[in-house]
């Protein structure tokens, strides 16, 4: 993990692309919101990727962010300050659970090592900015800061039509079905010869 060396050739390519993902404004936008949502048991990071990747890489942070949006019913009951690498990791893992089960989707999760060890800290904003989208539109009182700093997730507008109403639907004729108005197979021929182009 620590002991690696640096990159090179195409995996240095390939890492360079994924750093230029990082976004230094999201980046503010999120401290602002961990800081306004865990309260004053977080104190603010050192600036830049590498301040918000050690402010992370514990798993403590983010155990106090999931634990203050379920509000009473916390899921993680222990969050412990370790300096061993898999005891930190474990505690990455223990937030992916419980923001899976709030509802952030997979597609949208990191993988621990992407934050343990720097990798894609990208994807980390990728994960936060679900989870603070999701926080907001669940609107259940347990989001804490601007509901500006994260956009709202579409909601189900479910319809219900009574049976006259389908009655009618089936006699209507939708613009995607197209029109049959002045076709007609006049100038076709049969498969296999051309069409013959008479001056």
């Amino acid at each position: 993990m620590s002991n690696k060396g640096p990159a090179y050739g195409l995996s240095r390519e390939v890492q360079a692309k994924i750093d230029r993902k990082y976004d230094t404004d999201l980046e503010e936008r999120l401290v602002e919101w961990i800081i306004a949502q865990c309260g004053s048991s977080v104190e603010r990071p050192a600036a830049g990727k590498a301040g918000f990747q050690n402010w992370l890489k514990d798993g403590r942070v983010l155990c106090e962010l999931i634990n203050s949006l379920y509000g009473a019913n916390k899921p993680i009951k222990s969050i412990k300050t370790s300096s061993m690498a898999f005891k930190q990791m474990e505690q990455i893992s223990l937030f992916l659970g419980a923001a899976e089960k709030y509802g952030v989707t997979k597609t949208d999760m990191f993988q621990t090592v992407d934050l343990f060890e720097g990798k894609d800290m990208a994807a980390v904003q990728t994960t936060l900015m679900a989870l603070g989208c999701l926080a907001v539109t669940k609107g259940d009182g347990n989001y804490q800061g601007d509901i500006n700093w994260f956009h709202r997730k579409a909601q189900e507008n479910k319809r219900e039509f009574s049976e006259e109403q389908l009655q009618q639907g089936k006699n209507v004729i939708g613009l995607q079905m197209g029109s049959n108005t002045g076709a007609s197979q006049a100038g076709m021929t049969g498969y296999g010869q051309p069409r013959q182009i008479i001056n």
